[in-house]
């Protein structure tokens, strides 16, 4: 597709140097226009917090419905997941999300979620010395989860390892998203058996997604993709927006004391997380028609555009001081989650999680410390980390 070279950009938001940090790339492309052409890849970029915004709210003008990755594999096998899948489809399906994970149907959870999360507390304490990947931001998405959805036991081990880095698989045509389609086919291919073999435990969520298939509200098709999609949706997420908030305490000491000083602040310190460090740093979407972005930018009807959560959270224009970790500063409108019809349907879930985290953590430690050097997991989509090595201080 040829593009004008004035709002245009040779910068690759997708090689190893970039996926490790991406912030000052992404102010050099909002610093440009409001809607910048990536000639890497061949996509526009949206990076300012008002553009993303109205671009989220706007499914009419930025459809989801051709795909939400940067390569047509990724676009086929996702199809029917439900961020692929805009209205009217998408309102029925979406449904199914919210009437078991809307903050009024998780209230039972609540107890469990808190009582796990000082039980984890307490081991961390005892432990001294952890990993803020594995053995902290692991527990509550993987016990909980798992259960909630109701996979049987023989196939968790398994799910949570094919979905580890299936993100990769949303990026561009390079060797980190090829190097991930086998896990991703054969995590698909384990989705589809379970369903097709009636083997979610009843009660769970999985049964009621496989429930509504089988009365016709919903094709086949679309319940695997609902369970395939929330498989990696609900473990790289929560557990990069958890371990990246216990390594932002550690590397501002004087927000930690905040924390345990007003713990009412848990709220606000998990929004600050996720709204520095967006899990799903970007999605794309397509244009339907030409839309006029200002500044004399149009994109063209068909176009494909990064719409980017992690470029928006950081933007100057929006945001007072975006790059300094401040838990009493409530970004309520922040786009960590996205926003508009596809905003993430299980937010209220990372939020109860998350949260209870850092407060049982809060009760127990007086100081968190780095034990070493950091590790990323260098993602197409998803930022996160392998290992975070850490010390807890006991109060």
């Amino acid at each position: 597709m040829d593009q004008p070279l004035l709002h245009s950009s040779p910068i690759d938001l997708f090689d190893d140097a970039a996926l490790a940090d991406p912030y000052p790339l992404y102010k050099a492309l909002r610093d440009i226009a409001p809607a910048v052409w990536l000639r890497q890849h061949d996509v526009w970029f949206l990076g300012r917090h008002d553009t993303v915004r109205a671009a989220l709210d706007d499914w009419q003008t930025w459809s989801s419905a051709r795909g939400i990755g940067l390569n047509p594999v990724i676009n086929e096998a996702w199809k029917d997941a439900l961020i692929s899948v805009d209205p009217p489809l998408h309102t029925g399906m979406r449904k199914l999300f919210t009437d078991r994970l809307g903050p009024r149907q998780l209230q039972p959870l609540q107890q469990r979620v808190h009582e796990r999360a000082d039980a984890l507390a307490a081991r961390i304490v005892e432990m001294g010395t952890f990993d803020a990947v594995t053995d902290v931001a692991h527990d509550l998405p993987v016990g909980v989860i798992m259960d909630l959805i109701g996979w049987p036991q023989e196939v968790r081990g398994s799910l949570l390892d094919m979905a580890a880095g299936s993100f990769d698989a949303c990026g561009p045509d390079n060797p980190r998203m090829r190097a991930a389609l086998p896990r991703l086919q054969a995590m698909m291919e384990l989705v589809a058996r379970t369903y097709d073999e009636n083997l979610l435990e009843p009660g769970g969520f999985g049964a009621t997604v496989a429930d509504a298939a089988r009365r016709g509200e919903i094709p086949r098709d679309a319940a695997i993709g609902l369970l395939a999609g929330y498989v990696v949706a609900a473990f790289d997420t929560t557990i990069s927006a958890i371990s990246h908030g216990l390594l932002l305490f550690a590397q501002n000491p004087s927000q930690w004391q905040r924390l345990r000083a007003e713990p009412a602040l848990v709220t606000g310190a998990f929004n600050e997380t996720v709204r520095l460090e967006a899990p799903i740093q970007h999605f794309t979407r397509v244009a339907t028609r030409d839309v006029h972005m200002g500044d004399g930018v149009v994109v063209p009807a068909g176009a494909r555009a990064i719409v980017s959560y992690g470029a928006a959270n950081r933007d100057e224009r929006h945001f007072a001081e975006p790059d300094v970790f401040r838990i009493d500063r409530r970004p309520l409108d922040h786009l960590g989650f996205g926003f508009g019809v596809h905003g993430c349907a299980g937010q209220h879930l990372a939020r109860l999680e998350g949260q209870a985290v850092f407060a049982a953590l809060a009760r127990r430690i007086a100081r968190l410390e780095l034990d070493g050097e950091p590790q990323r997991a260098l993602n197409n989509v998803n930022r996160g980390h392998a290992r975070i090595p850490m010390r807890a201080l006991p109060a």
